[in-house]
């Protein structure tokens, strides 16, 4: 949780050092083998990063930068699914304009906006 002016992308490591990839047998691993991100992504800091833990990186270059032969357009794209999720969760006026004051809070908000859709899509398939 950062504040409302702070871009994502200073949070970057913190973030993927906090994933869990679970496993069908033992503990989860603490490395996912790729990591997508749009162009703010595209700075080296955050590619070298990536390199050093043996994760691929699927971040396209900005226009200014030359472009990757080994950039997998296929896995970028299955980046869409997170933007919806995004989106939908957006929809929740109160996740979207970030009301609250205190990140407990906020966190709290947006796990409601996530019950409230997992119950949506529940009641529309039913």
């Amino acid at each position: 949780m950062t504040a409302g002016q702070v871009h994502e992308s200073t949070e970057f490591e913190k973030v993927l050092d906090a994933v869990r990839v679970p496993q069908p047998v033992g503990p989860p691993r603490k490395r996912p083998d790729a990591a997508a991100g749009d162009k703010a992504y595209a700075v080296e800091h955050a590619r070298e990063w990536l390199k050093r833990r043996r994760i691929e990186d699927v971040i396209p270059t900005k226009s200014n930068q030359e472009p990757r032969e080994d950039f997998d357009r296929e896995k970028y794209r299955r980046r869409n699914v997170v933007e919806r999720l995004v989106g939908w969760i957006k929809e929740s006026r109160r996740v979207a304009t970030r009301y609250e004051k205190l990140a407990v809070s906020y966190l709290a908000m947006l796990k409601l906006a996530m019950i409230r859709r997992y119950f949506r899509v529940l009641a529309d398939t039913a």
